[in-house]
C-alpha cells in the first residue's frame, strides 16, 4: 500500500504563535517532525501542509517537501484533504502526523501504517495505557474505550469508563486498563474525502473532539496500542520540558 505522510503546520495559534518555527535543541520544530517522519519506512512520501509563507520557506530551506494550503481550514483533517487533492494521486492512504510532536517515534508511524494497510480498516489511530493518576483525571488527556476487536467505542476528555462501585478514583487503574488517545490518524484516501465533507456533529461539539464526528456518522476507528509516550508542544514552556527529556 502506498501511504502519504502529511504534517499540518499552522503559524497562528492562540497559545503559541509561530510554534512550528520554534527552536528545540537548536532545530525548528517542524524540521524535527519532518525528519522523524522520514525515518518511518512504511511511508512512500512525507509532505508538510501549511497556510503560511514563513513555514513554507523554512521547509524548502531545510530540503523538505511542502504544500501551501488554505487558511480557512478548521482542522488538520481538512488540510490533509486539500493536500490529497493537490498531490495525493496514487496514494492509497494518508497519515496525519501532528506537527507539534518534535520527537515522534517513527515506530508509531509504522504501526499505524500497518493498521491502515488492512483492507477492512477505514480510519486508524493509537492509544497508550495510562499509568499516572493525574493523567487519568486530566481533561487535557483524551481517553478512549476500545471494543474486543480493537475499534474505538468512544473518546472523551472525562475518565471513561466510570467506576460506579469505587468512589476512590486513585484505585480505578487497579480495576482496569485505561487508555489515553495518541493524536495521530491514518485514513484510506477515499474515507478522508468522505469524513472531511461531514458537518460538525453534536458529540463533536460537546467534547471538542473531531473524531466523535466520525463515530457518530458510523465510521470505524481501529486503535493500536503503543507503549511509546508522545511529547507535544502546546505552550512555550513545553519546549523546556522536552529539552530535558531529549538532548540531541
Amino acid at each position: 500500500m502506498k501511504i502519504l505522510g502529511i504534517i499540518p503546520a499552522r503559524y497562528g495559534s492562540s497559545r503559541f504563535e509561530g510554534k512550528p518555527l520554534a527552536l528545540i535543541n537548536g532545530r525548528m520544530m517542524i524540521q524535527r517532525v519532518y525528519e522523524q517522519a522520514k525515518k518511518a519506512d512504511r511511508l512512500a512520501e512525507v509532505v508538510v501542509a501549511t497556510d503560511d509563507r514563513r513555514i513554507y520557506d523554512a521547509v524548502v530551506n531545510f530540503g523538505g517537501k511542502v504544500v501551501m494550503t488554505s487558511s480557512n481550514h478548521k482542522s488538520g483533517t481538512d488540510r490533509c484533504r486539500e493536500v490529497v487533492e493537490k498531490v495525493g494521486a496514487g496514494f492509497d492512504a494518508v497519515i496525519n502526523i501532528q506537527g507539534d510532536e518534535p520527537y515522534i517515534n517513527p515506530l508509531q508511524i509504522n504501526q499505524i501504517a500497518a493498521l491502515i494497510s488492512d483492507d477492512d480498516t477505514q480510519i486508524a489511530s493509537l492509544c497508550k495505557p495510562i499509568r499516572d493518576i493525574d493523567e487519568l483525571l486530566s481533561h487535557n488527556a483524551v481517553k478512549v474505550v476500545v471494543d474486543k476487536n480493537g475499534k474505538a467505542l468512544y473518546f472523551s476528555r472525562y475518565t471513561i469508563p466510570f467506576q460506579r462501585n469505587e468512589t476512590d478514583t486513585t484505585k480505578w487503574m487497579q480495576l482496569r486498563t485505561y487508555y489515553k488517545h495518541i493524536g495521530i490518524y491514518a485514513y484510506k484516501s477515499q474515507i478522508l474525502k468522505e469524513i472531511s465533507a461531514l458537518p460538525q456533529s453534536g458529540l463533536e461539539m460537546s467534547e471538542a473532539l473531531e473524531q466523535l464526528r466520525w463515530l457518530e456518522n458510523g465510521y470505524a476507528v481501529r486503535m493500536g496500542v503503543t507503549e511509546y509516550e508522545s511529547y507535544s508542544v502546546d505552550v512555550p514552556d513545553d519546549i523546556k520540558k522536552i529539552e530535558t527529556v531529549f538532548k540531541d
